[in-house]
Order: structure tokens, then C-alpha cells, then sequence
């Protein structure tokens, strides 16, 4: 016998899980970790970034060429001008640039004293001790200003952010060598079932090799989450209660899969609400109706349907805003639109994920072709899919072209 059904709610829709999850989760916030840069990629930012200064701090060349004044330049004929010394970037000052002479600068090196222009190396040709230039060069050309890319004070970066490598880039432009950033969280994974066999080891009848393990795990390590260990577990009542015990002392987060549906060895559903607290059960979505959402003290528990594709499935749409709550992250997880490539008839009325392949045509317009293996089962499908897409409640019949929501699955987006 499952808990009783009217002590939590059950046959949410996908909003509403995702209303529930996410308030839940916004009391489960994660600390912060100050730690140095070459080890933050991937972590959520926990502090705004402000600019200390300008970047650059100085004004410099954008080319490699000549510095010169742009008063010397002749529109219509070429320009002979003095060379009077050479600055590369780093190095030191040089003479000031007097009328028609000119300075050999490279790229980023400042700009000396008495210039205000670059003409670039490749219109330029060197004849004895003068510099011949091409006309054409306009005045103020090939120079960055000082502040150009962040001036002192402005918000570079914003908490939440996900740090990318051209962030993390930004954040030593300004000389942190450590950012603060939300704390991994940390998580441990069960996998039930009697059928289970870890990959290696002979299948005998009846039985499958364990791939929840490796898809749901490579999923919460890809969402920046620390999986403390994994738990391969049988179908047993007293082996699951201690389990999900022992696995809630020790985590932020708890995920397994099987056993919360219906069936007679579906236990997790009673067990949760024997020594925790179950906040949701079951969600009308499909594939991965019967998903379970709870807490044991002060981790939050998500049990995830068997079936391979629910797993993933529930995953993103029910676990990772979630995780994104926990971390206060705001910048991943984006929706994407794309048209149908044809025509979809969908005849029930929970929200359902379809696998699908995308792809973007010469005028810019993204596609979504629905994956012929679709069956919850069916790992397949989800393999070759590069999004899911997102059909909304109620039955309705989609026609080619129709514009429709995507989540992708490559990457964390």
C-alpha cells in the first residue's frame, strides 16, 4: 500500500510541479566557496563582478602598424613620415610623435604621446628611414580607447551567471585571482530495481544492464552537482528506507530512479513519506508521470521514473529548476522555438516530450523533426535527439511548420 494520496498532492501539472519544486528548493539555498579562477568554470557566480577599472586602462592599438598623427594624413596622395622609434605591447615609453614622424606600434601596445592614429603595417611600406603610407587611413583609425570595453564601476558580470570560459576571462581582465562562487552541490544517486545488472557483469533472464546510473549521473555532474556515490539497489523495502536515510545525512540532494509508480514493488512513495516528508506526486507529463518530489531533513529527494527516457526527461524539466534554485542560477536552461518538420497529432492531455533532431536552414529558422523512437523505453531516441520537444497540455493536432517550445538536451545552454 502507497501513503495515503490526499496528504500530498497528486496529478499536478508541469507548471504547478515546477511552482512547488521551485519554492520548495528557494529555501534550500547553497552556501558560497571564494576559490581561484583556473578552478571555477562551470560554477555559478555568487557576487555581482564590478569593473575596479577601466579596461583597457589605457588607450592602445588595435593593429599592427604605425602611430602617427592624423592631422599628417593626405586623403588623396601618400604619406611620408619620419620613424622615430618602435613600442611594443608591455613596452616602454617612447619619443613623442611630432609632425610628420611617425612610431612602429603593435597590437595592444600603447599609443605614445602626441598620436591619435594607426595606419595598418599592410598599407604601409618602409623607403630608407621614412615610413611611406597609403592614402585612405582616416584619422582616429585603428585606436582603442581607454575604457572601451569596461569602464571603472560598471556591473561586468552578474550573480547567477554561469561561468564560461570568456567570464572567467573578464574576472582576470580586473586581477581576481579568486571569485566566490555558490558551493557544488552535493548528491547521491540510487538506482533500484531486481533487474538491475552493473555493465560488465552477464545478463541472465529478465534482466537489463543498470544505464540510469551513468545517463542520471553524467546529468548531475553536468549541472555542476558533486555525486558523492552512487547505490545500486534491490527491491526491498528495509535495504530502500536505509538507503534513502543514510543517503539524505550525507547529501543536498538525493536522486533515484524506479519504484514510484504503482506497481506492487513501487515502494518509495510510502517510504519517503514514512521518514521524510513528500511534497508531489506524479505530474501530467509524459513520459515520467509517476515522479516523486520530497525531503528527509534538510535534503530534498527526487524519484525519478525507471524508464530511461522519463529519467531524462523528469530530470529537466522537474530537477534541474530545481537545481537552479538551490544555486541561484539564472542563465541556463533557456527555451528554445523551432518549427515542426511535420505534422504531429497528439491525443492525450498531459504535456509530453517528444525526441527530436534540430536543425537551423539558410535563412536562420530553426527545425524540429520528431525521432521515429519515441517509447519511454527507448534509449535510442533520446541518444540521437538534440532536444526535446515540448507539446502543452490538452490533446491537439500540430501541423507542419507549427512553431514549438525546445529544451536541448547537448550542453547545459
Amino acid at each position: 500500500m502507497h501513503a495515503d494520496a490526499r496528504a500530498f498532492p497528486v496529478g499536478l501539472s508541469l507548471a504547478e510541479a515546477q511552482a512547488r519544486i521551485v519554492a520548495v528548493a528557494a529555501d534550500h539555498v547553497a552556501g558560497t566557496d571564494s576559490i581561484a579562477i583556473e578552478s571555477a568554470l562551470g560554477r555559478v557566480l555568487a557576487e555581482d563582478i564590478i569593473a575596479p577599472f577601466d579596461v583597457p586602462g589605457f588607450v592602445n592599438s588595435a593593429m599592427d602598424g604605425y602611430a602617427l598623427r592624423g592631422a599628417d594624413l593626405d586623403a588623396r596622395t601618400a604619406t611620408r613620415l619620419r620613424l622615430i622609434g618602435s613600442i611594443l605591447a608591455g613596452g616602454d615609453e617612447v619619443p613623442r610623435v611630432e609632425p610628420a614622424t611617425c612610431v612602429r606600434i603593435t597590437t595592444g601596445a600603447p599609443l605614445p604621446r602626441g598620436a591619435d592614429t594607426v595606419a595598418m603595417k599592410e598599407d604601409t611600406r618602409v623607403d630608407g628611414a621614412d615610413i611611406v603610407i597609403a592614402p585612405g587611413t582616416q584619422p582616429g583609425a585603428n585606436v582603442r580607447a581607454a575604457g572601451e570595453d569596461y569602464h571603472a564601476g560598471d556591473r561586468a558580470l552578474g550573480a547567477g551567471m554561469l561561468l564560461t570560459p570568456a567570464r572567467l576571462g573578464v574576472i582576470a581582465s580586473f586581477g581576481h585571482a579568486h571569485v566566490v562562487v555558490m558551493r557544488r552541490l552535493r548528491a547521491v544517486l540510487l538506482t533500484t530495481g531486481d533487474e538491475l545488472v552493473p555493465p560488465g557483469k552477464p545478463l541472465g533472464f529478465g534482466r537489463i544492464h543498470d544505464s540510469n546510473r551513468y545517463s542520471l549521473g553524467a546529468l548531475l555532474e553536468q549541472h555542476g552537482v558533486e555525486l558523492l556515490r552512487h547505490e545500486r539497489l534491490r527491491d526491498d523495502p528495509p535495504a530502500l528506507r536505509d538507503a534513502l536515510t543514510r543517503a539524505a545525512g550525507d547529501a543536498d540532494i538525493v536522486v533515484s530512479s524506479g519504484g514510484v509508480s504503482a506497481g506492487e514493488a513501487d515502494y518509495l512513495p510510502r517510504l519517503l513519506a514514512e521518514v521524510g516528508q513528500v511534497h508531489l506526486w506524479k505530474v501530467r507529463i509524459k513520459p515520467g508521470m509517476p515522479f516523486l518530489f520530497g525531503g528527509i531533513g534538510r535534503a530534498l529527494v527526487f524519484s525519478l521514473p525507471g524508464n530511461p527516457v522519463s529519467g531524462v526527461a523528469t530530470f529537466l524539466a522537474l530537477v534541474r529548476p530545481a537545481l537552479d534554485a538551490m544555486t541561484r542560477c539564472r542563465t541556463r536552461g533557456k527555451t528554445l522555438r523551432a518549427r515542426l518538420t511535420q505534422a504531429v497529432r497528439k491525443t492525450h492531455p498531459r504535456v509530453e516530450f517528444l525526441r527530436a533532431a534540430l536543425a537551423c536552414d539558410e535563412s536562420g529558422v530553426l527545425h524540429a523533426t520528431p525521432l521515429r523512437k519515441q517509447g519511454s523505453g527507448q534509449l535510442r531516441g533520446v541518444a540521437e535527439a538534440d532536444a526535446l520537444i515540448v507539446l502543452p497540455e490538452a490533446a491537439q493536432d500540430y501541423s507542419d511548420g507549427t512553431v514549438v517550445e525546445v529544451l536541448a538536451l547537448s550542453g547545459v545552454s
